[in-house]
């Protein structure tokens, strides 16, 4: 059975990102953020993802999982304090916004991707739901 580690920053709705997962029949699992690499690999994820959370990682002592779990050699998706540890770990680069952003947001995807792939279309504006006060400033090279 294909299994899903999601690694918890703290963000409210990690519950909510485990169950629309588990309604996809996949099994999945939350976890703190730093759990050991070596309980990583005995749970043997077919992904990871890293989740939100109400740290900033422009803050003196960010919250960080455990680096080595870059090298897995396994899709990691983040989301929202995730991505910003992603981006960061990768070369790209996150500040600090100028005040804090709460509240309904629309996106718009730009080019086809198979994450997207069944749920959302190309060139559709979709309503989200945003809370932050951190972006990312430069992507990683070769990202878009």
């Amino acid at each position: 059975m294909d299994k899903i580690l999601i690694l918890d920053f703290g963000s409210q709705v990690t519950q909510l990102i485990a169950r629309r997962i588990r309604k996809k029949g996949i099994y999945c699992e939350i976890h703190p953020y730093n759990i050991p690499r070596k309980k990583i690999e005995n749970f043997s994820p077919k992904a990871l993802i890293l989740s939100g959370g109400p740290a900033s990682t422009t803050s003196s002592k960010p919250l960080k999982p455990d680096r080595s779990i870059f090298n897995l050699k396994i899709p990691i998706l983040g989301i929202c304090y995730g991505q910003q540890i992603l981006c960061e770990h990768l070369g790209g680069k996150v500040i600090s916004s100028k005040e804090r952003e709460f509240g309904k947001a629309f996106i718009t995807i730009k080019s086809k991707s198979k994450i997207f792939e069944g749920v959302y279309r190309k060139n559709k504006k979709y309503q989200v739901w945003m809370s932050h006060g951190d972006k990312v400033n430069k992507l990683p090279k070769d990202f878009k």
